[in-house]
């Protein structure tokens, strides 16, 4: 029992002896295959054999034998577009040195560096890339700004008579997100094949088919000559060239094109609407005039037509695709009665004259266009009992694209050139005709200084947006407003029914006298000025009924000094004005027409 217990002993150390035999020998093995170098034989990177050799080693090897492949530049793809892109570019580059440090620690591993004592095999390490995360963010901002296009259905334009085929486009963006990884997986590819870059594509609605369709049956026949519109036996003839400033073509939600007529442009086109204007003549209110003192209808009122934007449409549309003589049709047009009859004049009382008042003035080409082109506006005015009368809502904005031409007006207490000029002459005849009239005045402003044709202290002036002549009709019945001028004067008569015998002016003296400076000035705005002193000066409004005095009103007005301005040369011009003169420019206040 013993031996056998001995011989159990000894086979039970035996094992551990056995098992340290086995850690030396494989320590042993592990020991040789260091020694064989820091980089395992057979290892590669990119075909290129760095087994045996030193990290160091193999980092220049790897630097000088990788250095063409990886700075090449990349072949990027996207979408239909294909451009060349540095590798330095767009923040990629090859780490040799964490390459090489790849090689040499996985060969740290104990399998792998026995393995390789009993194996001749070869082993391809991936080469490390660095990547620029700035440079790379950078170039993926760029690609994305250069590939971005916006999709673009196929269409047709309309141009100078002709169409053309827009080509439809397909939407294309970058997936920025996606493109990092891309750049990337395409820089270690080692055929170096074109990198597709990650993209999304929106299709157009409307194809290429579907634009030729388009083309061949409507823009083509659309342009293929004018159409013929009549209306009471007047023909408006519209040509492709207008036809196709106002037509487009847009896609259904089947992406099939139609046609888009807009008729509010069309019957606004200058080609048409003058055209469309002698066709349908709008309505003519009646004009009065005056036989003596009675009110008499000088020309019948009459009835027009309206063309209607969207009957201009229903009627022009289905002839585009027509040819020759079935190219022609009608216009619809509604009638449209006159708002003024002679009945009308009628049952408004309006059977006399009430007032008249005339202002003459000194023949001047601005003068005589702008005054007839305010008495355009105003003549036939109706105003009913109740309403209010405005100069300024009246005869609109005196600019050039309202009829008016540059004129003298008083700006700062001067002269000066501005649009509209003159037309306080028709101000201060609508003034004096109301003030006649017995009428209610609203809102009234007198020049700033005097101007001797006109009455003292029954005159007006106005200005755009600050100033307006405004009467309120408290007479009880509609007055009839009649205006007229000549080169040389300017007469509004108020035709209605009297509600006074008489209307009586007086006048007191003038007071508070100031005489008038003097300014210099110089240029080609200057306006020589004469002086005028200034004054205050109260009118009286007598209203007789009866042959007695029922009411009384006074009407006071402040007139500023008319300094004298005298205009030199421009080089030898001194200091404009001094401190009397400054003094009555202010107290000129707004813009006033002369």
């Amino acid at each position: 029992m013993a031996r056998g217990t001995r011989a159990t002993d000894n086979r039970r150390f035996a094992l551990p002896v056995a098992g340290g035999a086995v850690v030396l020998a494989a320590g042993g093995l592990y020991a040789v295959g260091l020694a064989a170098g820091d980089v395992p034989d057979g290892t590669r990177v990119r075909g290129v054999d760095i087994g045996g050799m030193s990290r160091p080693e193999a980092q220049r090897t790897l630097d000088r034998e990788l250095a063409g492949t990886f700075a090449a530049p990349l072949t990027l793809r996207i979408g239909d577009r294909v451009e060349k892109a540095d590798p330095a570019a767009l923040g990629l580059s090859v780490d040799t040195a964490a390459t090489a440090g790849n090689a040499v620690n996985e060969s740290l591993d104990p399998v792998s560096v026995i393995g390789r004592l009993f194996s001749a095999e070869n082993r391809d390490i991936e080469p490390v890339v660095r990547v620029d995360e700035e440079k790379n963010r950078d170039a993926v901002a760029r690609m994305g700004a250069a590939a971005d296009r916006k999709v673009r259905d196929g269409t047709i334009s309309f141009e100078n008579g002709q169409a053309t085929a827009v080509s439809p486009v397909t939407g294309t963006s970058l997936v920025k997100d996606r493109a990092p990884d891309a750049l990337r997986d395409g820089y270690l590819r080692a055929d170096r094949s074109p990198v597709v870059m990650p993209v999304k594509q929106t299709p157009p609605r409307t194809d290429r088919a579907e634009t030729e369709r388009a083309m061949n049956d409507f823009a083509r026949p659309a342009m293929s000559g004018p159409v013929t519109l009549t209306l009471d036996g007047r023909a408006v003839t519209v040509g492709p060239p207008a036809l196709g400033r106002h037509l487009t073509m847009k896609p259904g939600a089947d992406g099939r094109l139609a046609p888009v007529l807009d008729a509010k442009g069309l019957l606004g086109d200058p080609e048409v609407s003058g055209q469309v204007r002698q066709a349908a003549q709008g309505p003519r209110n009646a004009v009065l005039g005056l036989d003596g003192d009675r009110v008499v209808v000088t020309e019948e009122a009459r009835a027009g037509h309206e063309v209607e934007e969207q009957a201009l449409g229903r009627a022009v549309l289905p002839l585009l695709t027509r040819q020759g003589a079935a190219r022609t049709g009608e216009i619809p047009a509604k009638a449209v009665q006159p708002e003024f009859t002679g009945d009308s004049a009628r049952r408004l009382g309006i059977k006399e004259k009430v007032s008249s008042f005339t202002v003459e003035f000194p023949a001047a080409p601005y003068r005589v266009t702008n005054i007839a082109r305010a008495v355009e506006r105003i003549d036939g005015s109706v105003v009913l009992p109740g309403e209010a009368w405005s100069f300024n809502r009246t005869v609109g904005e005196r600019t050039k694209e309202n009829g008016f031409v540059d004129g003298i007006m008083i700006n700062n207490g001067q002269y000066v050139k501005s649009p509209g000029g003159g037309v306080s002459a028709v101000a201060t005849t609508m003034f004096n005709a109301a003030f006649f009239a017995g009428v209610k005045p609203v809102e009234y402003g007198a020049h700033s200084f005097y101007i001797e044709r006109y009455p003292e202290g029954r005159e007006a002036t106005v200005a755009w947006g600050t100033l307006d002549m405004r009467w309120l009709n408290d007479s009880g019945n509609a007055v009839y407003v009649k205006a007229e001028s000549t080169d040389t004067s300017v007469t509004i008569s108020f035709l209605g029914t009297k509600k006074y015998d008489e209307i009586r002016a007086t006048k007191g003296p003038r007071t508070n006298v100031k005489e008038p400076g003097t300014r210099k000035g110089s240029g080609p705005e200057c306006e020589v000025q004469t002086p005028l002193e200034g004054f205050d000066v109260s009118v009286g409004r007598h209203f007789v009924k009866d042959g007695r005095e029922v009411g009384r009103e006074n009407f006071t007005t402040h007139y500023t000094p008319r300094d004298e301005v005298v205009c030199t040369p421009e080089e030898n011009a001194p200091e404009v004005g001094g401190p009397e003169a400054k003094t009555a420019g202010e107290a000129a206040g707004a813009t006033e027409p002369h």
